[in-house]
């Protein structure tokens, strides 16, 4: 008998770590023929032996691989961002033709996404950046899949990524062609930011209730869960109950959290976010103050030093826990609004200043499945924002109800976590920036005063159009 031809392959998948292997899976279990190719072959063997079907096809060299392909070629790159997407890239180029398709799944900046989707498009390549999000079993059941590049390209994908992705809460796929060039990996960043913000309200919470009110993982756990049930519902707080209960193994006992070092870690995302608000002069401060804070837990032993300097204890919080859990619910859910509206603002401002029509009540959809921030609140944005586009989320008529409600919360439970010494700068920056947003008559003016005085800066008067300088006497 002669050699089984090789079936076509419908797309190809280069690198087989965590997210590559599971979106390769995925991809697969749709019934659709998918190449695999890894650097080394020894990864790919053993993804096939533990993986392997007949719609995986493992390829050992890349001109192969790129071979194996039907036209116009669709091609997944899952490997680190940086470097290693240049040179896979790189390596690609000879063995392609005008109209293939290559689509970058990981974090890359959007900027560097920019600049290889305009190398690539004068070389007859369309180039799509598209966001995963989802984590490993997001990319194996279904991510939130954020594609930018142009039209021609999406178009060629748009099966594709249809196929594989999570549904939203209408059944629809979580993808959408959300803009030119960069903007598909923008929106991913900024969906990483609104994940620092909404992760650090968390821990904040669990050092609340640990600290102040000397409660136990797995009670914690039990609130966690019984918010999971109502207008918190969310991926992250489902994950957090698991977290929260898990036993040591190491130990025998509960509960490994109290066992994990308390520095966190991140991989660049959330700076990234807070950098290019600070560029564009949009105020993001939960997004910021949470990579902060992952900055400052990662001082442990300054911070050690520190605490036997300046020892302190949590005073016994003032209300009953129950009343306490109830204030921390709204003031939680009042957060999280507000680290959504920062995250909401610097899309709109980007997308003004870069030229994406990007439409924010399909961002807003496409988060309500697959995606780690995916929440019930998000159904809320994704409604009203077709109704009130290119309002601040303040100003939907929807959302200003519910902070009229939860805001005072906000309010009553930043002053109580003061009084008992929990840094919460998480719910602190959220209030700031609600109560900022809302404030009529800032004190700017007093700044202006001053740099007028001490530079000559100028400044701009309330009754008269125009720049003025004073002599300051």
């Amino acid at each position: 008998m002669g050699k089984q031809k090789m079936p076509v392959a419908t797309v190809g998948v280069i690198g087989l770590g965590a997210m590559g292997a599971a979106l390769a899976r995925n991809i697969a279990s749709r019934s659709m023929h998918t190449a695999i190719y890894n650097r080394t072959y020894k990864k790919t063997k053993a993804f096939m032996m533990e993986h392997g079907n007949e719609y995986l096809i493992p390829l050992k060299s890349l001109p192969a691989f790129v071979r194996s392909l039907q036209r116009p070629r669709q091609i997944l790159i899952m490997v680190p961002a940086g470097p290693a997407v240049e040179a896979v890239i790189h390596s690609l180029l000879p063995h392609l033709n005008r109209g293939d398709v290559i689509i970058d799944g990981g974090n890359s900046h959007y900027r560097d996404t920019q600049q290889r989707y305009l190398a690539l498009k004068k070389k007859g390549i369309h180039f799509v950046g598209c966001g995963v999000s989802g984590g490993e079993a997001g990319a194996l059941t279904g991510p939130s899949l954020m594609p930018g590049g142009n039209k021609a390209g999406w178009n060629i994908v748009k099966p594709l990524l249809q196929s594989i992705a999570a549904k939203d809460f209408a059944g629809k796929p979580c993808v959408t062609y959300v803009g030119n060039n960069g903007a598909g990996h923008y929106i991913k960043m900024v969906h990483n930011g609104i994940e620092y913000g909404i992760m650090q309200l968390m821990a904040e919470t669990y050092a609340l209730l640990r600290n102040v009110y000397k409660r136990e993982a797995p009670e914690i756990a039990d609130i966690f869960a019984a918010w999971n049930n109502k207008k918190l519902n969310s991926y992250l707080f489902e994950i957090a109950v698991p977290v929260l209960k898990q036993k040591d193994e190491k130990k025998g006992q509960c509960c490994l959290i109290y066992n994990i070092l308390d520095t966190a870690s991140n991989k660049g995302t959330g700076k990234w976010a807070s950098i290019d608000a600070l560029d564009r002069g949009i105020a993001v401060p939960t997004i910021t103050q949470a990579v902060y804070a992952r900055y400052v837990s990662t001082e442990k032993q300054t911070r050690t030093r520190l605490n036997n300097t300046f020892p302190h204890t949590h005073p016994k919080g003032k209300t009953s826990q129950k009343t306490f859990v109830a204030l921390l619910e709204d003031a939680l859910y009042a957060s999280i609004i507000s680290t959504f509206a920062q995250g909401f603002d610097l899309i709109e401002k980007a997308a003004q200043e870069e030229g994406w029509d990007i439409d924010m009540a399909e961002v807003a959809r496409i988060w309500e499945g697959g995606c780690i921030i995916r929440a019930k609140l998000l159904n809320v944005f994704h409604i009203h924002f077709k109704r009130h586009a290119g309002k601040h989320v303040f100003l939907i008529p929807a959302v200003t109800l519910l902070l009229k409600k939860h805001s005072p919360k906000l309010r009553q439970l930043v002053s109580e976590a003061t009084s008992s010494a929990v840094p919460i700068p998480a719910f602190a920056s959220s209030l700031f920036y609600f109560e900022s947003m809302i404030e009529k008559q800032l004190p700017a003016n007093m700044i202006q005063g001053l740099r007028d005085y001490f530079g000559a800066h100028t400044y701009e008067r309330i009754d008269a159009p125009g720049s003025f300088h004073t002599r300051w006497s």
